[in-house]
């Protein structure tokens, strides 16, 4: 059995806090606040620093951290990147506008460290999402990246894009 470090980032509103709320065997840890900018009729709160929850999967111990998805937060990005194993771009699959900056957050998080990762199209239960391969096209997803639909209100959904995940991190060569 081993643990994990994984990373859950993406941009303002594709649902990082609510896919670890969905999952985590303890209380999430959240830093939401009240949000002050013109977001705001968009959702009530968001994380300004983090969110943290823990689970087992499996006989695996896997620690979620949330970064904030407002680019004003970005300074904590790299922090939560430290010694991860691996990390999940949460995109909103019905904000077609969001795709090139999920593909930039792939990008600036791979330079923080070479680890597996999944590009994880959420909403996809909604009637305007956009199918897997227009969220591929639209986040520049390479061929060798996974983009898995996911649904962050539903533990199943969740717990499968986690399995995806755990088995690329044991696949990963040993550095």
């Amino acid at each position: 059995m081993s643990s994990f470090k994984i990373v859950v980032t993406g941009p303002f509103n594709s649902g990082k806090t609510q896919f670890i709320k969905t999952i985590s065997d303890i209380p999430v840890v959240s830093t939401e606040k009240k949000i002050t900018t013109e977001d705001r009729g968009i959702k009530a709160e968001t994380t300004v620093a983090m969110d943290y929850g823990r689970l087992i999967l499996d006989g695996d111990t896997l620690f979620l951290y949330g970064t904030p998805g407002q680019a004003r937060f970005d300074f904590m990005w790299e922090i939560l990147s430290d010694e991860m194993d691996g990390f999940l771009v949460l995109v909103d699959s019905t904000d077609i506008h969001s795709f090139a900056e999920v593909a930039a957050m792939a990008e600036t998080f791979s330079q923080f460290q070479d680890v597996p990762h999944l590009i994880v199209s959420n909403k996809t239960d909604l009637p305007n999402a956009a199918k897997l391969s227009d969220v591929r096209r639209g986040t520049h997803a390479s061929g060798n990246v996974t983009v898995m639909p996911c649904v962050a209100t539903q533990k199943s959904s969740v717990r499968q894009v986690l399995l995806q995940i755990v088995e690329l991190m044991k696949n990963q060569p040993a550095t």
